[in-house]
């Protein structure tokens, strides 16, 4: 079965100025989950696609990635390396949200991973 594109994220160290730059360019309108600090996510209904702006992190202050449903992050993580690919996050629990991992693929695009519901 083919994985999904599922989520998308634009990340910078301002997050605030993203939320507002974007809500006012295209007419999102952003939640902020409890507890996810400086992340704020906007409806397929209004962007295509569910996505969020948020802070970006030590490791990677801006970046801009799509995420991609799989039923086993550290098991695509060991394939994506054999390919070529690089892992720059594992398999990682946000919360009780999502569990997430990040790669970088041969040409230096960082690509997420969404580990799929009750897989």
């Amino acid at each position: 079965m083919a994985s999904k594109l599922v989520h998308w994220e634009i990340c910078g160290p301002d997050a605030g100025a993203l939320k507002e730059f974007y809500g006012d360019l295209f007419g999102w309108e952003f939640q902020s989950p409890p507890g996810y600090g400086d992340y704020h996510m906007v409806a397929a209904d209004q962007a295509g696609l569910g996505g969020a702006v948020g802070k970006g992190h030590e490791a990677m202050p801006n970046y801009v990635t799509i995420y991609i449903e799989v039923p086993d992050i550290t098991a695509r993580l060991v394939e994506i390396e054999a390919a070529g690919g690089k892992t720059v996050m594992e398999r990682t629990e946000v919360g009780d949200m999502v569990t997430i991992g990040m790669f970088v693929d041969p040409a230096g695009n960082v690509i997420g991973l969404v580990e799929s519901a009750g897989e």
